[in-house]
């Protein structure tokens, strides 16, 4: 997959927080976690929820891999 997302597992652990806690705080469903996990596509809307969450840009949630990286 072009996109990771150790950023916001950085984040998660800077602000002593749990994926569970996470789903809760900005209301997503546990498929969508898990594709964070698998570095798999979310939707904007998703990015949007956790920038405002956090009070950060796009790319201090997630990373882009070119190629073959």
């Amino acid at each position: 997959m072009p996109f990771n997302y150790k950023p916001l597992f950085k984040l998660l652990i800077d602000n002593d927080m749990k994926k569970t806690d996470l789903r809760e705080a900005i209301g997503i469903g546990p498929s969508t976690l898990a594709k964070f996990e698998k570095g798999d596509n979310v939707s904007l809307d998703v990015i949007d929820k956790l920038c405002t969450y956090f009070k950060v840009q796009p790319n201090d949630i997630l990373e882009h891999k070119a190629g073959d990286e």
